[in-house]
């Protein structure tokens, strides 16, 4: 068997916006997910999950899953779940030449699903890498980040950025413009995670965006001012200015939030850390539900979220320095 942990991430700033060519600035940080693939026999798959917000599920099946697993999670997620280890595993056949080899897969994470902090980036950079593994094959990081990144692109029906995959694969703090991929360097961020126990629809939230955009100029020049917010972030970096920093992830919450992604919970425990000192505080990912991210070297904003009602956990979430780690 061979097993692989890859980390999730959380956006300083500019998700959606990169969907439209915006450069954004993700973080790795230190909450995996770990997958270990053992070769089978026969042509099946069979994937046993666990700790991803759910009660735990195996499934065992010759293709595609034709039925849905019997866990109490939304529908959409289950699907979207077994959709990006489906495309892992057809990422591994079509790199190994094995177009028939079955799997055993088991997933266990610290990372919940759908919450905005890379969740199936690090499964997918984590089941191809121990996958390819299993049968001899070792990717370079780039390749394994590009094709996770296939895997998600084609589960989010064209919508994926390159920047949760590549992140997830390399580790570190990553910009991200198109096709112009780079590492950067950051100051040591304090950085407090508050969770809502929920979760977003990625797709419909990337879709409602896009309707916005095409219905009303405005909406798109907010998505540009959304740019022009991370380019000011990335000079901020370089300074090591953390209060600019806040200031800035500030700017790119309200923008998010005019664009419809923001939600109430996320709202009131952005107002929370803010409250308690935070140099500043936005919500993270695609949004709906599910995680803001803070700055703010001190225990208040931890605290202040811990009480927050609707806030069902806080943690301190160190950078990931190391993306893809090879276990076994």
């Amino acid at each position: 068997m061979a097993v692989s942990s890859a980390p999730g991430k959380i956006y300083l700033f500019g998700e959606h916006a990169v969907v439209y060519g915006e450069p954004a600035v993700p973080c790795a940080i230190e909450l995996r997910a770990r997958v270990g693939v053992e070769k089978r026999d026969d042509s099946k798959l069979r994937v046993h999950a666990e700790d991803l917000s759910l009660d735990g599920f195996t499934v065992e099946y010759g293709g595609p899953a034709d039925g849905r697993p019997d866990i109490d999670a939304a529908e959409s997620l289950v699907s979207a779940a077994m959709g990006y280890v489906d495309g892992a595993i057809d990422q591994v056949r079509d790199v190994t030449g094995e177009d028939d080899v079955g799997f055993d897969v088991t997933i266990e994470s610290d990372i919940p699903l759908g919450a905005g902090l890379g969740s199936s980036a690090a499964v997918v950079v984590a089941a191809i890498d121990a996958a390819t593994r299993e049968l001899g094959v070792t990717l370079e990081t780039d390749e394994l980040a590009e094709r996770a990144f296939r895997t998600e692109y084609e589960v989010q029906d064209g919508q994926a950025s390159r920047a949760d995959t590549l992140c997830s694969a390399t580790g570190g703090a990553i910009r991200v413009e198109d096709d112009d991929c780079r590492t950067v360097e950051t100051p040591d961020l304090p950085i407090v995670v508050g969770f809502d126990g929920g979760a977003g629809d990625t797709g419909e939230l990337v879709a409602g965006v896009r309707n916005l955009r095409e219905e009303y100029e405005f909406a798109a020049d907010t998505v540009e001012s959304i740019g022009d917010v991370v380019r000011r972030g990335e000079q901020a970096l370089s300074d090591g200015n953390l209060e600019e920093v806040g200031r800035l992830m500030n700017f790119n919450h309200g923008l998010l939030s005019a664009l419809g992604v923001s939600s109430r919970s996320l709202d009131t425990m952005v107002w929370a850390a803010r409250d308690a000192g935070a140099y500043g505080a936005k919500l993270t990912g695609a949004g709906g539900g599910g995680c803001i991210v803070s700055l703010d070297p001190t225990e208040e904003t931890e605290t202040a979220l811990s009480f927050t009602p609707g806030c069902e956990d806080a943690f301190r979430a160190d950078l990931a320095d190391e993306g893809v780690k090879r276990l076994e």
